[in-house]
């Protein structure tokens, strides 16, 4: 009996906390593929972990000040390690668009993809414009001779839903990674 009391003021004081301003991590949605790119050049591809600029590494949402500086929401952190979680979701819908086998580095199986891909990104942000923003560089490698490698820069945008919402930089977020995914097949597998 004298446990119940405890937890219940430890409850109190956790939501107390949590109303005062303690950190919320926001997943970013699962998205369904929304169309299907045809690539015939590959059957399997090796993503590397993907690169992103040092402000976008943290676990705050990085966003753009009005003056154009880029500042961090201390209460608005995102519910996966960034470079991780980016270079998941770009892995798994790659796989959808394009129906190949596409696996993040380190490659796991035994037999070498045909194709390895490099993501730098170097902005990637919520702007003062209510847009996401996603720009970079993307270099596809074959393995095998006689392919052809390439690089291709890029420069994305989606509307943020709601300003200054986090769950809607989160969809937003998700968005232009999946806008990311149909570029690459489409500009680098191909």
């Amino acid at each position: 009996m004298t446990r119940f009391p405890l937890f219940l003021a430890v409850l109190g004081l956790s939501a107390c906390s949590a109303l005062q301003g303690d950190p919320l991590r926001y997943p970013v949605p699962d998205l369904q593929p929304a169309q299907k790119v045809r690539v015939g050049a590959y059957g399997s591809v090796e993503l590397r972990e993907v690169s992103l600029p040092e402000y976008a590494t943290l676990a705050e949402m990085a966003v753009e000040t009005p003056e154009g500086g880029i500042t961090t929401q201390k209460t608005q952190l995102w519910a996966d390690n960034p470079v991780r979680a980016v270079t998941l979701e770009l892995t798994r819908h790659l796989s959808q668009i394009t129906g190949l086998t596409v696996a993040s580095q380190p490659w796991p199986f035994e037999s070498t993809p045909d194709a390895r891909v490099d993501v730098r990104i170097e902005q990637m942000l919520a702007d003062r414009q209510n847009m996401f923003r996603l720009s970079g560089q993307i270099f596809v490698s074959p393995t095998e001779e006689g392919g052809r490698p390439r690089a291709r820069f890029f420069s994305l945008s989606v509307p943020i839903a709601a300003p200054g919402d986090a769950q809607a930089m989160a969809a937003a977020r998700g968005q232009i990674v999946q806008d990311l995914a149909v570029f690459i097949a489409r500009n680098g597998l191909r």
